[in-house]
């Protein structure tokens, strides 16, 4: 039986909530302390895994309750341009992802590192330099951007719609965090960076932000 317009909205909802909640718990520092001596070096890979399975599971729940509903009545010339925002965000997202160290975020870097037995060093390794150069003097979260490009550009329907309510909402939120983070990990040199880079629209150009020692 088809849920009502309220209701599947609702239960989508919910199940981003699960998503946002469940992955800042996991993202806290003492919840990873205590699970290191578990997982060692697979804790990056673990986390990220878990975070891919979680998330693929809060779309299933979005299509089963809102995939049937009919796309809006936009104009043709719109959803061109929707699909090419879309389509922009994709590109970015690629793009920008060159600037990261893969293997690093990913957690393969860390297993590396594990299996020539530098295990310390392996634990530690989950964190790169502050980047302030590239595309990251335009904007300080560019993946974000790109994301929400995606996001918006895909809203031709009230499933796209709701997803990209629900993601942007858990990724700005998500943001005021990771800034609570990198300020404590990179202290007044990322103050200093926050100060001159807009978060995700690059307003302001690009910056040349000199770091101080």
């Amino acid at each position: 039986m088809p849920l009502e317009p309220w209701a599947a909205h609702l239960v989508y909802a919910l199940a981003w909530l699960s998503f946002g909640v469940g992955h800042s718990w996991l993202a806290n520092a003492s919840v990873k302390a205590r699970l290191r001596p578990w997982l060692g070096a697979w804790e990056r890979l673990a986390y990220n895994l878990f975070a891919l399975v979680h998330v693929a599971a809060v779309l299933a729940v979005g299509w089963w309750a809102l995939g049937d509903a009919p796309a809006f009545a936009l104009p043709g010339w719109l959803e061109a341009v929707m699909l090419a925002v879309s389509a922009l965000g994709v590109f970015l997202l690629l793009y920008f992802a060159q600037s990261y160290d893969l293997g690093r975020f990913a957690g393969t870097h860390q297993l590396r590192m594990a299996r020539r037995g530098d295990i310390s060093a392996a634990e530690a390794a989950d964190d790169e330099p502050l980047q302030t150069d590239g595309v990251h003097a335009w904007v300080r979260h560019p993946l974000y951007s790109a994301a929400f490009l995606v996001l918006w550009g895909r809203s031709v329907d009230p499933l796209g719609l709701a997803t990209a309510v629900w993601a942007s909402l858990y990724l700005l939120i998500g943001s005021r965090f990771e800034e609570r983070r990198l300020l404590r990990l990179y202290g007044e040199a990322y103050a200093r960076y926050r100060e001159k880079v807009p978060a995700f629209v690059p307003w302001r150009g690009r910056v040349n932000v000199n770091i101080p020692d």
